[in-house]
């Protein structure tokens, strides 16, 4: 049977020599260096836009994929037999932002800031398709206290509960309250942002910013996978990258300050943008995902690993609280 990815490749003015699959994606190795193709599931205009922001973030000096078009000068090539569309783009080899080396992590949160900066001063129009809503963090917390009022609503009405969901129940009104407050203070900081800070607070945002899609190559730090970029509050990214790093550092409060202060050092974060940020890490978003992944699986069966995830939370939660202290002193 004919490859449809090669058939794909064939419609690119490039020579390839190799292909090898990896990541749901094809790796190629092409007269005009590594390449990588892959499905796109989002639109035609968005893919013209990353084509064009993914130009000017490279033109400006940073290191960053670009699509490449095919000979068409379409950005994307369609499989009419399977009705998908595909992305041809070039690629960095090397290895991935090692989260255990305190050097990668900063260089990392430094490169986010200056993705930041450049995005923004894009002059162009941005797409409404990559607006967020304004109170679209808003909504997203209320959606998740709903949730987590249903869960433990399900498990208080179980006759026998499981060990999952007797820990779950333990540490429940703690993490609730967590979430209302949260919820709240983030409502009332809506409320006070004028026109004028929002849209200095807002820009484009990678939308998946983490240690994957940082690859050091050939002496330089390269930002891969915008496929989710959007134009929402650029703290999104920064709380993303910084909780993650800190769930694996047991929230090492020094390590938090460090991570922060660098970003600050290459973007300065308005007071109202630290204030987003310590709300962003204040609200119990990883009690949540296990909650959602229990709420989503057979109830008949408790994961291990859902209650080893709690365990952990729990076990991180008094380091937790001394970090968000000191970063809450930071936003007042």
């Amino acid at each position: 049977m004919y490859n449809r990815e090669e058939e794909i490749l064939e419609q690119y003015e490039v020579e390839v020599r190799s292909t090898a699959k990896g990541r749901g994606a094809l790796n190629c190795d092409t007269d005009k260096g590594a390449m990588l193709l892959r499905e796109f599931r989002g639109s035609k205009e968005r893919a013209a836009f990353l084509y064009d922001i993914l130009e000017y973030l490279n033109k400006q000096g940073i290191a960053v994929e670009t699509a490449f078009p095919a000979k068409t000068g379409e950005i994307l090539v369609k499989d009419e037999i399977n009705d998908t569309f595909y992305l041809l783009k070039n690629w960095y080899l090397g290895r991935e932002c090692d989260v255990k080396n305190r050097d990668d992590i900063l260089a990392a949160i430094k490169k986010l800031a200056q993705l930041h900066k450049l995005t923004k001063q894009y002059e162009k129009e941005i797409p409404e398709f990559l607006k967020a809503d304004r109170y679209s963090l808003l909504n997203e917390y209320e959606r998740h206290n709903r949730e987590l009022n249903k869960v433990k609503n399900y498990i208080r009405n179980k006759n026998k509960k499981n060990e999952f969901e007797m820990l779950f129940m333990k540490v429940y009104e703690k993490y609730r309250t967590q979430a209302n407050e949260v919820t709240i203070q983030l409502r009332n900081q809506f409320g006070r942002l004028s026109e004028d800070t929002l849209c200095q607070m807002r820009g484009l945002c990678h939308g998946d910013y983490n240690q994957h899609n940082v690859v050091y190559s050939q002496g330089e730090w390269a930002l891969i996978n915008f496929e989710q970029m959007s134009y929402d509050m650029l703290a999104r990214d920064l709380a993303n990258f910084v909780r993650k790093i800190l769930e694996k550092y047991n929230w090492n409060t020094g390590l938090g300050i460090e991570l922060i202060s660098a970003y600050d050092s290459v973007r300065k974060l308005l007071p109202e943008e630290l204030e987003q940020l310590y709300l962003r890490l204040a609200y119990p978003k990883k009690y949540w995902k296990i909650a959602n992944h229990y709420c989503s699986s057979r109830k008949s069966w408790v994961s291990g690993r859902d209650i080893e995830k709690l365990e952990k939370v729990m076990e991180q939660e008094p380091q937790r609280e001394q970090f968000l202290k000191l970063l809450f002193h930071f936003t007042n």
